[in-house]
């Protein structure tokens, strides 16, 4: 089975998956509506998700009248709200009555760490963790950040 993720059709197969032309698979491409991978010769590759991205973007412009910068902008709103439950998801994991999660690191930012990897003085990293980094940390506030 192929993921759903995985950059395998070339554009005139995404545009027949998709329903349109492939012109149009490269003005939203342009636009920045659907981003999909690029082979070496810079060559498009879609997946499965940006197929069906497509798809949604023709139903929001065709049945529900949105232009095309509002439709952007609700693919993005969507991307961020995705974003924010895996973030979620991820704090819950740690929820359990009576544990601390969250610590200083010393660049100032606060972050959830997991058990057992509380760091101190000389064993922090230089630079904060970051969300996918591989070592366990998410940074939940920022100095100064909004």
């Amino acid at each position: 089975m192929v993921s759903e993720d995985a950059q395998v059709y070339v554009i005139s197969v995404a545009a027949e998956l998709a329903g349109m032309h492939p012109q149009t698979l490269r003005q939203y491409d342009r636009l920045g509506l659907v981003q999909p991978g690029r082979t070496r010769g810079r060559g498009r590759r879609y997946s499965l998700r940006d197929i069906a991205t497509l798809r949604e973007v023709q139903r929001l412009s065709q049945e529900e009248g949105v232009n095309l910068a509002g439709i952007k902008r609700i693919l993005e709103l969507e991307s961020e709200v995705d974003r924010l439950r895996r973030q979620v998801d991820y704090l819950r994991a740690f929820a359990e009555p009576g544990r601390r999660v969250f610590t200083a690191h010393p660049s100032g930012d606060v972050v959830a760490v997991g058990r057992g990897q509380r760091r101190r003085g000389a064993e922090a990293p230089a630079e904060a963790p970051r969300p996918g980094d591989g070592r366990g940390a998410i940074v939940l506030w920022r100095p100064g950040a909004r």
